[in-house]
């Protein structure tokens, strides 16, 4: 569009730039991923190839843009860290969610056969993203911790409810055996 009677309407973009000296992290999410799951018929609660998957799409992510240092992951949902002097896509998140989640999506169709050879890939699986900006080394930390926390909750729920699932509990009678139920009452459980 340069120098043409059309220029602008490039004034009509968003300004979304990361200002430095923030970390950036962009955080990818499986949109509607427990459907995914279901129609693709994963184990339950942990695919063992489905996580590998994942862990596959977050490694070529880091191959593909050397100023992501970092990648944290649990199910569905990867976070990728910055180097704080980024200036990739001058920051723009807009720019750097779209990629950052396409080309996830794109590892995760394009590797789909290497890790599920005699299951077909029903439909593609899309992804959502967000950029998470974190104004010190300690403000990451702490996103880093609730990230983990969060898998560790989600994981210990999920890892219960499957479980009286597979003995014989309907879905309704194990959520409401887990409901208000705290973490060492679900420890105790797996332990029995």
């Amino acid at each position: 569009m340069a120098n043409s009677k059309y220029e602008y309407v490039k004034s009509f973009e968003l300004e979304d730039e990361v200002m430095l000296p923030n970390l950036m992290v962009v955080r990818v999410d499986g949109r509607d991923f427990s459907r995914f799951a279901q129609v693709h018929e994963f184990e339950k609660p942990n695919h063992e190839a489905a996580l590998n998957l994942m862990d596959s799409c977050s490694s070529a992510v880091l191959e593909a843009f050397p100023d992501i240092i970092f990648s944290y992951g649990y199910g569905d949902e990867y976070s990728f860290v910055f180097k704080k002097t980024s200036r990739f896509y001058q920051r723009r998140a807009s720019k750097i969610l779209s990629l950052v989640a396409s080309f996830f999506a794109a590892v995760y169709v394009t590797k789909w056969k290497e890790y599920f050879p005699e299951i077909k890939l029903e439909y593609a699986p899309s992804f959502t993203s967000k950029v998470v900006t974190c104004a010190s080394l300690e403000v990451l930390q702490a996103y880093l911790a609730w990230r983990q926390q969060d898998c560790h909750v989600n994981n210990l729920y999920d890892t219960c409810f499957w479980l009286l699932v597979q003995s014989g509990k309907t879905v309704s009678e194990t959520q409401e055996l887990l409901k208000d139920t705290q973490k060492q009452q679900k420890n105790e459980l797996l332990f029995q």
